[in-house]
């Protein structure tokens, strides 16, 4: 019962620690692309932690399970995780509890699909009563979508035909360039699927609300999408214009006035589009993006090393 254990140990160690490594250092906000793929990797290494834990303590624990899980391997292999006689009250519960886990988190991810697609079809709905079709269209026949309106606002509504919803406000303010960096900025977000990252953080942090780091992870995903898309956005644009355009359509919110807003992080991206952080190297780049790939292989070889060194005695 060892490997179960020093598993659930290794998940809960990296939960708590690689959140505030995170935290501490600068390059994030720098490569918020690899930032992102970084904190996939220690969630990834979590609920792999979780999975191999399960497993293992289902097969300690019911010799059905372990019958089939290692039945094509020799008996030194079965010997040196010494599961037969680890097995009991106590690994029966860690399966069975990790197992009623991971059917809580895929329930939790079906929840938030199914309320993010009928929020979707409410805004398709609201749509067609703000922009009916006119004789001879087709529903979703184009993929740009002009509302009136008083207010700036601009939004990707995806979907089977995903269309960039922008009001006429948002046209006025809008000069130039400014309306393709807010058309790049919302494309960005619908190439990379940042929608699927959030409905799993958010997923997790609903189902898990006592976890911190799934909390940090659906925080950070909220913020760490801005960043990328912004960064696409003025790439093909220019910073400045990236950044006139954020406060053109969020200077009528209250967002830059005096005392706390609810969409403070604007500010700081307009402040971080302005006076842009260096880049990292390429090569620095590529090292943080293969470290954090490494990060889910450590709880397969804490899994696997066992039978692996008794095959090769």
């Amino acid at each position: 019962m060892m490997v179960p254990v020093a598993l659930m140990l290794l998940g809960a160690l990296t939960a708590f620690v690689a959140p505030r490594l995170l935290s501490r250092v600068d390059w994030p906000d720098r490569e918020p692309v690899v930032a992102l793929w970084a904190w996939q990797c220690v969630v990834a290494a979590v609920l792999l932690c979780c999975a191999l834990s399960m497993t293992l303590s289902a097969a300690a624990a019911w010799q059905a399970v372990r019958g089939h899980l290692f039945a094509p391997a020799p008996r030194p292999v079965v010997e040196a995780y010494a599961l037969g006689a680890a097995g009991g009250p106590w690994a029966a519960a860690t399966a069975v509890a990790l197992a009623l886990a991971g059917l809580w988190s895929g329930a939790m991810l079906v929840r938030e699909v199914v309320r993010a697609r009928a929020r979707g079809r409410q805004r398709r709905a609201e749509l067609l009563v703000r922009a009916p079709l006119l004789p001879g269209e087709e529903p979703g026949g184009g993929p740009l979508v002009v509302l009136e309106g008083e207010r700036p606002d601009a939004w990707w509504l995806s979907g089977a035909t995903p269309r960039l919803v922008i009001t006429t406000a948002a046209l006025r303010r809008l000069k130039g360039r400014q309306l393709d960096a807010v058309v790049a900025h919302e494309q960005g977000h619908a190439q990379a699927r940042h929608d699927w990252l959030l409905h799993c953080s958010a997923a997790l942090a609903a189902g898990f609300p006592q976890v911190p780091v799934f909390a940090a992870f659906r925080d950070e995903m909220h913020r760490l999408v801005e960043l990328a898309a912004d960064d696409m956005a003025s790439r093909r644009f220019g910073r400045l214009t990236t950044a006139l355009a954020l406060v053109e359509l969020n200077e009528g919110r209250g967002v830059f006035g005096p005392g706390p807003a609810a969409q403070a992080h604007v500010t700081q991206r307009v402040h971080r589009l302005l006076a842009p952080p260096d880049r990292l190297t390429a090569a620095r780049r590529l090292r943080l993006t293969a470290t954090a790939a490494l990060i889910p292989v450590v709880p397969l070889l804490v899994a696997f090393v066992p039978g692996l060194r008794a095959l090769g005695q």
